[in-house]
């Protein structure tokens, strides 16, 4: 639909598929690549560090990834005319550069005693953790672009126009729908009868998830087996607790 839910969703994913590929080749899983070779001849041993180790070879990853999910996309609609498909080619493009922007220096020390004299050093994927919470604010702070393709992406907004997209940036092409109410023309179910965290600020709590419209409290009654002790010989023995809950249900 050209939201952005579907920006962040095609970065997630050519991202993810990046970060799984790069993982496997450097854990020898994959027989068309190893490790980042480029790497191992570099650095100073006067300044006490030089490559070595095992580094990510992000290149192979990227590389596997546009092949994979670009091409087909653009053989299908010819040359990407349409802004959407613009649209979906830039934002896995900028989940891959999520990946490389991430990348770390890991380092090993080498000396006498546990002394650090010498370190072996070695570039690595930050974990896929850090790159969805990098993504998901790329994702709040999308950017809505013309979906009429000229020469080159353009923002929407004509008094924006003059400041550049960046390959980082995530872009759509149309506003999102409301999430909050049920649209099954959409497929979207709505939050009603959605279960929720009173006391949480995250997105499973009450305020967020019920839209401002409130939420229903009643109280659940839990049977379960508790306090068991093995007796001799040979059955376990148990009581019958119960306990009360509140759970919290959106309007």
């Amino acid at each position: 639909a050209g939201t952005k839910e579907t920006a962040f969703i095609y970065a997630v994913m050519s991202a993810g598929l990046v970060h799984s590929v790069t993982r496997s080749c450097s854990a020898g899983n994959m027989t068309e690549c190893s490790c980042d070779m480029n790497l191992r001849h570099g650095g100073s041993a006067s300044e006490g560090w030089h490559w070595g180790g095992c580094s990510d070879d992000i290149h192979y990853g990227m590389s596997f990834s546009r092949k994979f999910l670009d091409v087909p996309m653009k053989n299908i609609t010819g040359k990407s005319r349409s802004g959407l498909t613009a649209m979906n080619l830039h934002n896995n493009e900028a989940g891959r550069q999520a990946v490389a922007k991430l990348m770390s220096v890991d380092c090993r020390c080498h000396g006498v005693s546990g002394s650090c004299a010498v370190k072996t050093c070695w570039k690595t994927m930050s974990s896929f953790e850090k790159i969805g919470r990098f993504l998901k604010d790329k994702y709040e702070n999308s950017i809505q672009i013309s979906d009429k393709l000229k020469k080159k992406l353009r923002r929407k907004e004509k008094s924006q126009r003059k400041i550049p997209v960046g390959k980082e940036d995530l872009l759509y092409v149309n506003k999102s729908p409301n999430y909050c109410v049920e649209d099954p023309k959409f497929g979207i179910p709505g939050t009603q009868g959605r279960e929720c965290n009173r006391t949480s600020e995250g997105p499973d709590g009450c305020n967020l998830l019920c839209c401002g419209r409130g939420y229903n409290t009643h109280v659940v009654r839990h049977v379960e087996r508790c306090e068991c002790k093995f007796v001799w010989c040979c059955y376990v023995r148990c009581r019958r607790c119960e306990t009360m809950t509140d759970v919290h249900t959106c309007k």
